[in-house]
């Protein structure tokens, strides 16, 4: 049985009202960035007045907390449902396509990555936290075990890879090369994916 069928009327309504307000607000964030945006702006996307906001999130920090935990909980279920025998190597490059493809879509504000008060906010969100570290742990150990299989260069340190692998989520190069290499999503994703697995040197026989 669906959560929703768990749930009365009343409660349905104000559960896809709230999954409403954080795909608007992850939009926003995604467009305009969190210091741009507002509450008004979020309440116009939806539909809905700022007193109906507020019965859901009390602040624009709160709203933005949950929508992260929103998404690193989309990405640990796409990791739950990858087949079991998919190599370390391909749970990487199957959950870096998916979150490119989610980013291209307007889903994916990196946030912290952009500024140190947002982090900061973020980092005072204790389930938000929890939240990276499950998911940080996961990567890491899918790292470890790609490094031990051969699939990438056990000279580099695990965190090195780790992180590196993180900015290619948020690489401007994504924006460039659908503006200005006028590339459709799926070959940007594609493309992005070799130059994080593959690099861009030229092979040596």
């Amino acid at each position: 049985m669906s959560i929703f069928g768990r749930l009365s009327f009343k409660d349905q309504a104000f559960q896809l009202r709230e999954d409403a307000i954080l795909d608007a607000a992850t939009r926003i964030l995604a467009g305009k960035g969190f210091d741009l945006m507002t509450m008004d702006d979020v309440a116009g996307e939806v539909g809905i007045s700022k007193p109906s906001l507020y019965k859901h999130f009390k602040s624009k920090g709160e709203l933005v907390g949950a929508a992260m935990i929103r998404l690193i909980d989309g990405a640990l279920a796409f990791l739950d449902a990858l087949p079991d025998d998919l190599t370390a190597m391909g749970r990487l490059r199957a959950l870096l396509e998916w979150a490119l493809t989610v980013r291209l879509q307007g889903g994916l504000p990196f946030l912290p990555s952009t500024s140190p008060a947002v982090r900061d906010m973020l980092l005072r969100n204790l389930p938000y936290v929890a939240r990276v570290l499950k998911l940080n742990g996961r990567l890491k150990g899918m790292v470890v075990e790609a490094k031990k299989a051969g699939d990438l260069n056990s000279d580099l340190p695990d965190d090195v890879i780790l992180f590196s692998y993180y900015a290619r989520t948020c690489d401007p190069a994504v924006e460039y090369l659908r503006v200005y290499g006028k590339l459709d999503d799926a070959t940007i994703v594609s493309r992005m994916l070799d130059v994080c697995f593959q690099g861009i040197g030229a092979e040596r026989a």
